[in-house]
């Protein structure tokens, strides 16, 4: 992951000004890197490691999301909709 595209993800999802690890945050950088290792799996079909952990990133960022339901679900739609999740 490019660290600019970092700083961006944690620019536009942050609820204030120091905030790097609100749930929101979380899952839009896990997204930026599920896409990305998703990408990378569809040239290197055979790379079972990067498989896991894609397979493990998804997972982290299926429990966060549903944390957010849970504790408010109007962020949660917010978020799944700005992230273009299928959810």
């Amino acid at each position: 992951m490019v660290a600019i595209n970092k700083s961006e993800i944690i620019g536009k999802f942050r609820l204030s000004e120091k905030d790097t690890g609100s749930c929101e945050v979380q899952v839009a950088l896990l997204s930026s890197r599920i896409s990305q290792l998703t990408d990378h799996l569809k040239l290197h079909k055979k790379d079972f490691h990067s498989r896991r952990g894609l397979v493990a990133m998804a997972n982290r960022r299926r429990r966060l999301l549903s944390y957010m339901r849970r504790k408010d679900e109007g962020k949660y739609a917010e978020l799944v909709r700005s992230l273009g999740l299928r959810k």
